[in-house]
């Protein structure tokens, strides 16, 4: 299929690994120029040269700090000086810490909002001025199936998580009269360091090797085992490009079939 996005700009967040660097490697496999953030600099420096060596592409790197707005102007102004414009974004972020309600206190709280909810409306802010200009835009914000189906241990990531869900919901509605899309995608369990790190927390909790715990999550997916990056990057490809331009205000799960509810 021809996703028609060759040459654009595209801004992937916490993109170094996992979820983003699949997003954004499908991106640069496209031909889009990409532009990724992370916080360690000497891994999205590396990633930046591999994208670029692999497919061709532009690949900008940028040190980024989702919960510090300076960082994220930054990396905003990093993206306009290189490649003049920005028609994608893909909001994301390092989750929360696992715990439960009496794990945390208020600056727990104020931390989890700061890196998941307020990361998204600072990130959104900073790209709809060139999505106007532009005249078009795609959003994808990355949340999680915790949204649908709360998990136990999760608990500030199920809260902050929700919010910008229905902060894409919300923005959908305002800004397509604009000509600007924005989507939720919910990875189920894709096959990342956050979601081994989960699953031997679980596992030390348990008392029980890591191997046991990842076996019982895959009994739970219909389709019997863990997601790759690679699927998941395909799919947040396909919903920022125009082969998506119909599709808006939707939160779509990506989880191999796992999440029960309808809605």
């Amino acid at each position: 299929m021809e996703l028609g996005i060759r040459d654009r700009v595209a801004m992937v967040a916490a993109s170094s690994k996992g979820l983003g660097f699949g997003i954004a490697r499908e991106l640069a496999r496209e031909g889009v120029r990409v532009s990724i953030g992370s916080r360690t600099e000497s891994e999205v420096f590396e990633v930046a040269d591999l994208l670029a060596e692999e497919t061709g592409t532009e690949v900008l790197a940028n040190v980024l700090d989702a919960a510090d707005p300076d960082s994220i102007t930054q990396w905003l102004d990093n993206t306009m000086a290189a490649f003049g414009n920005v028609d994608m974004l893909v909001v994301n972020a390092g989750g929360p810490p696992a715990g439960k309600f009496d794990d945390f206190a208020d600056s727990d709280w104020q931390a989890a909002f700061e890196l998941t909810l307020m990361s998204a409306v600072r990130m959104i802010r900073a790209v709809l001025p060139s999505m106007r200009e532009n005249g078009r835009g795609s959003i994808l914000t990355i949340t999680s199936c915790s949204v649908k189906e709360p998990i136990d241990f999760l608990l500030l990531s199920n809260v902050m998580r929700s919010g910008v869900t229905s902060l894409a919901k919300s923005l959908s509605r305002q800004l397509a009269p604009e000509n600007i899309r924005v989507n939720n995608l919910m990875p189920g369990r894709i096959d990342t360091d956050r979601v081994e790190s989960l699953d031997s927390l679980h596992a030390d909790a348990k008392g029980v090797p890591v191997e046991e715990v990842r076996a019982a999550n895959e009994l739970g997916i219909p389709l019997g085992r863990y997601g790759t990056i690679e699927e998941f990057g395909r799919f947040g490809a396909f919903l920022l490009s125009d082969a998506a331009s119909y599709i808006t205000g939707q939160t779509i799960a990506v989880d191999g079939g796992s999440v029960s509810t309808v809605w």
